[in-house]
């Protein structure tokens, strides 16, 4: 349990410095287990499946804030006995992780935005998410399964990764329709934390794929010009899922932060 919150979390790897693993929309912790290994060898690494994905629990809620699962991760947390960490968050799991940044700022010492963005939505991908909201309401989540996973690669990484893509898409039909819903909702109710990223008092990094079909170079070239104060790394093989396509470079960058997090520790 975490508060009131049955939740699924892997604890493993080795090293006084502990890194937290958030996943993104319809994944779970094994979209992690590849790179927790890698980064296991190293470092103590925790993975969450976020309420309402994997083996969680999301007690049924018609909107699954950001917030909350941002509590439900700082009682993981606090569960594991862990005072102080380095969040990771991938897409979705980059705003729960800026809400844990902000709302338990003693549980973290160092923020990663993975293919992630502080922003709120703009207009054109809140109406995306009502519309696939709308999908799932009509028991279509058949097309999420067969068009987002893909999505999330480079092209010239669709062949090689088609494994990860097909793990992708049966993770989004075993997510409950009213879960992902309520998902959505929460995604688009969260607030813009750009101006809170910027007062942080921690090192920041954000990681791009000058692939991703979601984050499109110009986006992501100017949320880093809007964030001065944050490390920015590119990977230049990669689409929306980084640590999956350039695994190896994913985790250079990564451990080069973590030394300089522990350095300004």
């Amino acid at each position: 349990m975490a508060g009131d919150t049955p939740v699924r979390y892997a604890d493993g790897g080795r090293g006084e410095q502990v890194v937290l693993l958030l996943h993104g929309y319809l994944e779970s912790i094994e979209v992690w287990e590849t790179f927790a290994g890698l980064l296991g060898r190293n470092y103590r690494v925790i993975c969450v499946d976020l309420p309402g994905h994997g083996f969680s629990d999301w007690g049924g809620r018609e909107v699954i804030g950001i917030d909350y699962m941002a509590d439900t991760v700082a009682a993981v947390l606090a569960a594991a006995g862990v005072e102080r960490c380095t969040a990771v968050g991938h897409s979705m799991g980059g705003y729960v992780a800026l809400a844990l940044a902000e709302n338990h700022p003693e549980r973290v010492e160092g923020l990663v935005l993975f293919h992630s963005s502080p922003n709120g939505d703009t207009p054109e991908k809140a109406a995306n998410r009502l519309r696939e909201i709308e999908l799932i309401e009509a028991g279509k989540k058949e097309l999420l399964a067969r068009v987002n996973p893909g999505k999330g690669f480079a092209g010239e990484n669709l062949r090689r990764c088609a494994e990860a893509i097909e793990e992708l898409s049966e993770q989004v039909m075993l997510t409950e329709d009213e879960a992902i819903a309520a998902v959505l909702r929460g995604m688009a109710r969260r607030p813009d934390r750009s101006g809170a990223m910027r007062k942080f008092p921690i090192p920041e990094l954000m990681i791009f794929g000058r692939g991703d079909n979601y984050i499109p170079v110009a986006a992501a070239e100017a949320m880093a010009a809007d964030q001065p104060q944050a490390q920015v790394a590119w990977l230049d093989r990669s689409g929306h899922m980084g640590f999956v396509e350039q695994p190896e470079e994913s985790l250079a960058i990564l451990e080069n932060f973590l030394a300089f997090v522990r350095g300004n520790g």
